[in-house]
């Protein structure tokens, strides 16, 4: 074998680090990469799945974009596995594919009420304020009172938004559209509410700190928080990042209230019970019960039941995993079947003849880039010592899949493409000393991506 060809489909983070560990990797065999992804743009959701106001995450783009614009790694977006190219056609023109595809729905929330209007998932507006092409333009921003229901760094970036007002968010690569919705949105009170106590959160200090800087913004919390069991007191004391949360929380407690337009409400020991629904169908509250620890850092019910009236309630309780046509899926936990990213046949150890996974398609939706990295190149090890036994392509030469793509009229966008969309976002933010403006309809995207001019 002169060269062995591999397909990633998925050009976020696990993606682009699979390539870039495999192509370093050890071998004795050259190695072709294509990278496909079903949107116009590259790094998933470092662009689509953080908040526009978190400038630390330029420094993994630029990583990311570094791999990339080595010029040793094909790029081809606006090409959807199962729709525009198959299992199928991958057997036909590499020799193995690695799925990083992630886990980019909401993970669900099964309480009575949960599907009213007025009812969103935390992924869905995530990818409304970040300008995904494939949601609608305009969000429903009418609710003065709101619940969002997490305690993970998701939910942060949820309340953060809902709470932040539009023009302190001028600064960041926030689309035009979102911040004409943000702008006229009523709110004037955000509730945060958290299962377990403050010492068990899942979010990072960084991302709470940031909540805490928020322009014209009360945080509201009660004493009835923190009255720490010894389960918490221990878990503060012997842990650095619960014990910064916990200086965090404590400082906020000590603020004055009353003078801000918005207030963000933390709420912990919350149970979600239902959420209420008016005559029409509407969000009018959520219920909840009272919890209480365990004194083994859990927690059980107090049969106490509260209710606080909203109307629009976001859940942000994970994400989870799509299955893909053609590969095995474990519908309870959102991933391929696999050991050690070599996918397995569902209910069995028979490995999947040629199929990989890495990322969050591969272990679910934990974990931050550091795990990642340590995931992918688990993962390449197997690909390379050709565990899962590869496939025996037909057309195995990298002008054959050009040929697919054309053939079939497929409007594919290639790393000169992100550069033109790139360069072109960058220069509608200059004007207003933004680092960017990102282009959102993927028509649009697409015809900057490949100089189809004028744009649509």
């Amino acid at each position: 074998m002169t060269k062995l060809r591999i397909a990633i489909v998925g050009a976020g983070p696990a993606g682009i680090y699979a390539a870039d560990i495999l192509l370093k990797a050890e071998r004795k065999f050259d190695v072709s990469i294509d990278l496909f992804d079903r949107l116009p743009a590259p790094y998933g959701l470092v662009r689509y799945g953080v908040a526009p106001d978190h400038p630390r995450i330029k420094g993994i783009i630029n990583a990311l974009r570094e791999v990339l614009d080595r010029g040793d790694i094909r790029v081809f977006g606006n090409v959807d596995f199962g729709t525009d190219i198959s299992l199928d056609d991958l057997k036909r023109h590499y020799h193995a594919v690695i799925f990083a595809t992630g886990a980019v729905r909401d993970a669900p929330l099964n309480i009575p009420g949960i599907d009213l209007e007025g009812s969103y998932g935390a992924a869905d507006f995530v990818s409304w304020f970040d300008g995904h092409p494939d949601v609608p333009r305009e969000w429903p921003l009418t609710a003065k009172s709101v619940a969002v229901i997490g305690n993970g760094n998701v939910a942060l970036d949820v309340s953060r938004m809902l709470s932040k007002h539009a023009d302190d968010l001028l600064s960041t690569e926030i689309p035009q559209n979102v911040y004409e919705g943000l702008k006229t949105s009523p709110v004037t009170d955000v509730h945060v509410f958290g299962r377990r106590g403050p010492a068990q959160v899942k979010f990072t200090p960084l991302e709470l700190r940031e909540l805490g800087e928020l322009n014209d913004v009360d945080m509201v919390l009660h004493d009835e928080d923190f009255d720490y069991d010894e389960a918490s007191k221990t878990a503060i004391a012997s842990n650095k990042q619960v014990m910064v949360i916990d200086k965090i929380l404590q400082k906020w407690r000590e603020r004055p209230i009353g003078n801000a337009s918005r207030r963000l409400h933390l709420h912990f020991y919350a149970r979600p019970l239902e959420v209420v629904g008016d005559e029409d169908g509407r969000v009018a509250a959520f219920r909840y019960e009272r919890t209480r620890p365990d004194a083994e850092g859990g927690v059980v019910g107090t049969g106490e039941i509260r209710e606080v009236p909203i109307q629009a309630i976001y859940r942000a309780v994970g994400y989870f995993g799509s299955p893909l046509d053609g590969i095995p899926f474990d519908k309870k936990h959102g991933v391929i079947p696999n050991r050690e990213g070599v996918a397995l046949q569902k209910g069995s150890n028979d490995v999947v003849p040629g199929v990989y996974a890495t990322g969050w398609i591969k272990r679910g939706p934990v974990g931050l880039i550091g795990h990642t990295k340590s995931d992918a190149m688990e993962t390449i090890r197997h690909v390379i010592n050709g565990e899962g036994s590869w496939w025996n392509p037909e057309f195995p030469s990298e002008q054959s899949v050009l040929d697919l793509l054309d053939s079939r009229g497929i409007r594919y966008t290639d790393l000169d493409g992100w550069h033109n969309l790139d360069q072109h976002e960058v220069a509608l933010g200059e004007p207003h000393g933004r680092a960017r403006v990102k282009v959102v309809p993927r028509d649009e995207m697409i015809a900057i991506s490949r100089a189809e001019f004028p744009v649509a």
